[in-house]
């Protein structure tokens, strides 16, 4: 089986889906490994250090994504990417399939089997595959250190001669794996932090990780059977606003991490609850790409209100593309190791399996996912 790895094209982009120490591991699983040329030029990877391990080096891009049974991406593909794939091959990468119902008739037109890595189930045997948690969790650490730049105070109490310095106060909204890592960042850089999350089932790991666990009585909430956070009403979105404002306005840093799995974000922090912070404050918006949980939060900017400074920036975990690269990496490497057939060397799709169940899109020329087809409001047309 031929699995081909090209070079990302979204702008700015530095993660790549393979590091040299994944392909080795699919080389010796039998898989013939090829990346296109300059695959790792981002990382200071040369095409060599691929090679030594098995992997051969394409310049044709549009040849070798032809000739290939299975692409490996990071960010979903333009539209000559599939046109070049041949018909019955496998594309593993983001999709954002919810948005992008144009790129999944696509996908399915040409032919191309599409698993989405957003998809991948939140299950303990997937959790070597899941891509999500393993970019949000290097998210969450970029936030804290984002912060911790731009703001006007260090996070730790220092001890000085010239007087005792106060911890700063950290404020994280959202206690998932974003959430709880940007916890464990602000905490080991001294800051004294609070969180909130919508689940009280998360409170146990908040303050395992020091943090102070802010209680609002918001009613009947929960989580989803993947372990994300369930939309709330107008009603508790209003109560939960009311309870932030409290904690926001004796913040130094706030951190809000609250996505709604396959929707818009919800807006958390309102402009009045931004006028009520002190002057020198830091937001970091985790959610801008999906819409932001700040009112007035730009994508990709930095906007000053009442001296409060919001920062929106996407891609959080591309700031640390080494890392992130690695470990989307192992990902990708996993959900292959795992249903890898050894005698065939071939990557069969079965569909009975969970796994494939929840991330595969599409199939045989059809969307197949039963999520994203009712999503896309597929199955109310064909009645």
């Amino acid at each position: 089986m031929q699995i081909f790895i090209p070079k990302e094209t979204h702008p700015g982009e530095k993660r790549i889906a393979m590091i040299p120490s994944g392909a080795d591991r699919l080389v010796k699983a039998g898989a013939e490994i090829v990346i296109e040329s300059g695959l790792g030029e981002t990382l200071g990877l040369t095409d060599e250090a691929y090679t030594k391990v098995g992997a051969t080096v394409a310049s044709d891009r549009n040849a070798a994504l032809a000739a290939a049974d299975m692409v490996l991406r990071l960010r979903k593909p333009p539209r000559e990417d599939i046109d070049a794939m041949k018909r019955g091959a496998i594309l593993v990468s983001h999709l954002d399939p919810f948005n992008e119902q144009d790129l999944i008739q696509a996908l399915a037109g040409a032919g191309v089997n599409a698993i989405s890595m957003e998809m991948i189930p939140r299950t303990t045997i997937a959790q070597k595959m899941d891509a999500l948690s393993s970019q949000a969790n290097l998210g969450g650490y970029v936030a804290v250190i984002l912060a911790a730049a731009r703001a006007p105070k260090i996070l730790p109490m220092m001890m000085t001669p010239s007087g005792t310095i106060s911890p700063s106060r950290v404020f994280v909204i959202g206690a998932g794996v974003a959430g709880l890592q940007a916890i464990a960042t602000a905490q080991r850089l001294g800051a004294r932090v609070e969180a909130f999350d919508t689940r009280p089932v998360v409170e146990e790991q908040v303050t395992s990780l020091g943090a102070k666990f802010v209680k609002v009585d918001l009613g009947e909430t929960g989580q989803t059977k993947d372990g994300y956070a369930k939309e709330l009403t107008e009603e508790q979105l209003a109560k939960q606003r009311e309870a932030m404002a409290k904690a926001c306005a004796n913040a130094d840093v706030v951190i809000t991490t609250a996505q709604v799995f396959g929707r818009k974000a919800p807006v958390i922090i309102t402009r009045d609850i931004l006028e009520q912070m002190r002057p020198g404050s830091v937001v970091v918006d985790m959610a801008v790409e999906t819409g932001g949980n700040v009112e007035g939060s730009q994508l990709d900017e930095e906007v000053t209100v009442n001296g409060v400074t919001v920062l929106g920036y996407g891609n959080l975990p591309g700031r640390v593309p080494a890392h992130a690269s690695q470990m989307y990496a192992s990902n990708l490497t996993s959900l292959i190791e795992h249903f890898w057939d050894q005698e065939a060397k071939t990557f069969p799709l079965n569909r009975e399996d969970e796994i494939i169940q929840g991330c595969l899109i599409t199939c045989d020329g059809e969307i197949v996912n039963p999520v994203i087809r009712k999503a896309l409001n597929l199955d109310t047309e064909a009645s």
